[in-house]
């Protein structure tokens, strides 16, 4: 395991993506999300994506430094096509599309298709949430059959996210942000390369039996070659049972066939790109006498008073955790493991990074 400093972290994956062929604003905004996820906690859509994120620009997936398409415009929607662009690009142009509306209207709604991948989704519920608004987020990945339904084995969603921000002036805001699967395809590829562990329950075989070797999904691998889902046969698993699965059907059909990305199954392209359809709502539209912040401070105090189950512990709310690990990430630097690290170097050795700037960046 190696820890290294956000800061510099995010500055080599910015090197990066600029050998890559990206503009230097966006290559930081790679770097800057990438990092994003991972200080919050959630390595599963950190800089373990570098590798990838690569290949999918290597064989012209995804492409470098797009501006969206607005497809469909009206005063509280909006059909934006990403063009395939990299997410952390063509997502925050589409969330600003949906925040202007909702400023001026009240509510709208956005439909992005033919995203990248737009990696952590309540990063886009924090942006909206910055400017006061409450979101909705249903995301699919077209391209991308991972999760077994419940009562299934075979792979019919993708892992299929979903997300809620609510503001809070003054606090950090309530983000309610999960893959519908019992864990997201990253945190599959993070344990493949020595991170942590995945539950006994998160794949399923063809036989029904449970597992949580990461071969299950990617077949055989070596120690920092890309992984592939499709040599694995079997599947993740859709959380909740019948209740995770029904919202996972949900986001296929509003995430993906409502966006015009279309849901997920075979014959689609191998990318792994994301439709997203989110709704942006102005409390200040609809609450003039201003009952609701006061209302989410008094609930969410309220609800957090339950006696925890274990003595010690405390009840804590959507966002919570990820707010808390930023603070600590940010003071101790990011554990990656040594797979990881090893992997995030090779790609950056293979398009070219001076290799002082890599050994400057593992020195901290």
């Amino acid at each position: 395991m190696v820890t290294i400093k956000a800061g510099p972290l995010a500055e080599l994956v910015r090197d990066v993506f600029v050998k890559a062929g990206c503009s230097a604003a966006e290559a930081e905004r790679i770097g800057k999300y990438l990092v994003s996820a991972n200080l919050t906690g959630h390595d599963s859509h950190g800089v373990a994506r570098v590798p990838r994120y690569l290949s999918w620009q290597r064989e012209g997936v995804v492409h470098a430094d797009r501006k969206v398409k607005i497809v469909i415009d009206t005063p509280v929607l909006a059909v934006v096509d990403g063009l395939k662009g990299f997410g952390q690009t063509v997502a925050p142009q589409a969330v600003a599309i949906g925040i202007e509306k909702a400023r001026a209207m009240g509510l709208s709604m956005v439909a992005l298709k033919n995203a990248g991948h737009i990696g952590r989704v309540g990063d886009w519920a924090e942006l909206a949430a910055e400017a006061g608004l409450v979101s909705v987020h249903f995301v699919n990945a077209s391209g991308s059959v991972l999760v077994a339904p419940f009562g299934g084995v075979e792979r019919r969603l993708s892992t299929a996210p979903f997300c809620v921000g609510v503001p809070r002036p003054g606090e950090p805001p309530i983000v309610l942000d999960f893959a519908t699967s019992v864990v997201a395809e990253g945190k599959v590829l993070v344990a493949s390369q020595g991170g942590k562990k995945l539950p006994e329950n998160a794949l399923i075989n063809l036989d029904g039996s449970m597992s949580a070797d990461p071969h299950v999904l990617y077949g055989d691998y070596g120690p920092t070659g890309l992984r592939r889902a499709g040599n694995g046969k079997g599947a993740i698993r859709a959380f909740g049972d019948h209740k995770g699965s029904g919202l996972a059907l949900m986001c296929e059909l509003l995430g993906g066939s409502l966006t015009g990305m279309k849901a997920t199954g075979e014959g689609r392209e191998a990318f792994g790109g994301n439709g997203m359809l989110s709704f942006y709502v102005n409390p200040a539209a609809i609450d003039p006498e201003g009952v609701f912040p006061a209302d989410v401070a008094r609930y969410v105090a309220y609800f957090k008073s339950a006696k925890p189950v274990m003595a010690g512990d405390e009840v804590l709310t959507p966002g919570e955790p990820e707010h808390r690990a930023r603070q600590q990430r940010l003071a101790d630097g990011i554990p990656l493991p040594d797979e990881t690290w090893a992997a995030i170097v090779a790609a950056a050795r293979e398009v070219g990074v001076d290799e002082r700037r890599i050994q400057h960046t593992a020195a901290g």
